[in-house]
């Protein structure tokens, strides 16, 4: 069994291991490849549009196993049609079944991408083309692979014409017009032609030569080769069933509604997480994932070891179905904290509608556990993932609880991260993230950016003011942008996009997205009116930043719209990422 992933950067080190494999499949089934040809998959990556084409690659893997087969694809968005440059397994797995899968997870993303055709060169499967008998088996072999899916060689024109007198072996032009049965029209092969014979070709095709091959295709529609390969029956081209892309990990607290507070006013409830996954089950875009316990030290990573130890103590200490509601701080003598447990709350605490109960600890660890497991996902090479859950943690501080937060997933998920490099945590919740800021502040990997409600009339009215930059080594790593009562979809997306402008200076291997879906016209405690297509929006903008991003939930509250809502931003997530 293996998984298709798509490779969308080098940056995290499970994608380089995997071009390298890549590139050693190309020595090893493309022996005479041009100089450079290996290295163009990293540049082409890294810039997109090096060759005014935005490259696509997709390995065949093993699970945390070998690569056994990749296929790179050159996207042009503006005459809309994927060439497809290289497709190929690991010597001797060639009839496993892996090219089959590559190709038809090229032609469901050429769909998904709006992508009229997927075109690519073939050598001839003609005796009087080619001469050696060996070639000649491999590429009828080739071309019966591919008439298969309906694609079929592009008749009566000049692309098959040798650059010199002395050449040989020219290759077809061959087309997938994914199953919608028509040849396509003259003048869209014709620029086609000219895309790949002045881009890919560039210094072999003088513009003489081009221009001749492009004025060779004279018939509109342009007539395609008759099945040679498979019997007319079974030629009617079916079209693939229009694919997302990789699927979204997703891992929810599954204990979530053992903390339920049905205290008036105490909107952080289980239905919020049922509202979310009535929307997202009625996509196919998310692969639901259980999540492995973690270690209570691992909190302890950026939570302070006596506060990680006093929620637990207190919280299973608390009889079942009681709560403790802070409301003494000892603002005088905070060296001195009360010695009863109950009166210490507020040495932790930074308000007073945060209760502490046994099972508010015990969904806190389920949280953090799925947090932790987006961020191993991304680790493995998923481009993403989402933990939903509750209850959220980005108030949470290093050694301070409030705001519904108890620990700071997002933050413990960006720790995680970081040791593979610099990341970032976007925070796009309605209220400030208080508890991130405080844990990075003074560093200098983890850049931590925040749209939210000015302190002034937004919880948690502290913290989260635009002259709040960091401090020591994580001066400059901190970005609070704080927003007026009123705004909509269009004042929101342009301050979004100077937090993703400050993202793409930054350069992180991954991205944590804190997601609150608060910002929502009606939210209980917001302010704002972004609407559905707001979120989606959004959700576009995040993704085609074409970093491996893990979103965690956090806030949001008006249950009418919140699933909508969610649905909206990962559906415009998916879309950012394929424009990628």
């Amino acid at each position: 069994m293996f998984r298709i992933r798509r490779i969308h950067d080098d940056l995290l080190p499970v994608n380089k291991e995997a071009i390298r494999q890549v590139q050693s499949i190309l020595d090893e089934q493309f022996p005479g490849l041009a100089a450079g040809e290996r290295e163009k998959i990293i540049s082409n990556l890294r810039d997109p549009f090096a060759q005014r084409f935005r490259a696509i690659l997709h390995v065949a893997e093993k699970q945390n196993g070998p690569i056994q087969g990749f296929a790179l694809v050159l996207h042009e968005p503006t005459l809309n049609f994927f060439y497809l440059d290289y497709i190929a397994s690991r010597a001797g797995l060639t009839s496993r079944g892996i090219g089959g899968a590559l190709y038809q997870r090229i032609r469901e993303e050429a769909l998904a991408s709006g992508t009229q055709a997927v075109y690519f060169e073939c050598l001839p499967d003609d005796p009087a083309d080619c001469k050696d008998k060996k070639d000649l088996a491999a590429n009828r072999a080739r071309l019966r692979f591919y008439e298969h899916f309906g694609a079929r060689p592009l008749i009566d024109n000049d692309y098959t014409k040798p650059l010199s007198d002395s050449g040989d072996d020219m290759p077809y032009l061959v087309v997938d017009t994914l199953g919608n049965g028509k040849p396509p029209r003259r003048k869209s092969v014709q620029a086609v032609a000219r895309a790949i014979l002045e881009r890919k070709y560039a210094t072999l095709c003088p513009p003489e030569y081009v221009e001749a091959v492009v004025a060779s295709f004279r018939e509109d529609p342009v007539p395609l080769r008759e099945p040679r390969y498979q019997k007319p029956k079974t030629q009617t081209p079916v079209p693939p069933p229009i694919h997302l892309g990789e699927k979204i990990v997703l891992y929810v607290n599954a204990a979530h509604d053992i903390h339920h507070v049905h205290d008036r006013g105490y909107v952080e409830a289980p239905v919020r997480v049922r509202r979310i996954m009535q929307e997202l089950d009625k996509t196919a875009a998310f692969e639901l994932k259980t999540a492995p316990k973690t270690p209570l030290e691992v909190i302890k990573q950026v939570h302070d070891r006596g506060f990680v130890e006093y929620v637990k103590k207190i919280c299973l200490a608390v009889p079942e179905g009681q709560s403790v509601y802070p409301y003494v701080f000892p603002i005088r003598n905070a060296s001195r904290p009360p010695i009863d447990l109950a009166m210490r709350a507020g040495y932790y605490c930074i308000d007073t509608f945060t209760p502490l109960n046994r099972n508010a600890f015990l969904a806190a660890r389920g949280a953090v556990d799925c947090a932790l497991a987006g961020a191993g996902a991304i680790r493995d090479g998923h481009h993403l993932a989402y933990a939903l859950v509750r209850p959220p943690g980005h108030h949470a501080e290093r050694r301070v609880f409030g705001g519904f937060c108890y620990f700071n997933n997002s933050a413990l998920a960006a720790q995680a991260l970081s040791e593979l490099g610099r990341v970032a945590v976007l925070d796009v919740d309605y209220h400030h993230g208080n508890g991130t800021q405080d844990i990075f502040s003074a560093r200098e990997d983890v850049l931590t950016v925040s749209i939210h409600g000015h302190p002034r009339f937004a919880y948690p009215y502290f913290s989260g003011f635009a002259e709040e930059q960091g401090e020591g080594a994580g001066m400059g790593f901190n970005l609070n942008l704080p927003l007026p009562e009123q705004v909509d979809g269009t004042r929101y997306h342009a301050v979004l996009d100077k937090a993703l402008g400050r993202i793409r200076r930054f350069s992180p291997v991954a991205l944590v997205v804190a997601l609150g879906l608060d910002p929502a016209k009606g939210d209980p405690t917001g302010t704002w009116s972004l609407l559905a297509g707001d979120f989606h929006e959004n959700g576009r903008r995040i993704g085609a930043l074409g970093l491996p991003t893990l979103v965690v939930q956090e806030g949001g509250y008006r249950t009418r719209t919140l699933g909508v809502n969610a649905r909206s931003f990962f559906e415009g997530m998916m879309k950012g990422s394929r424009e990628k």
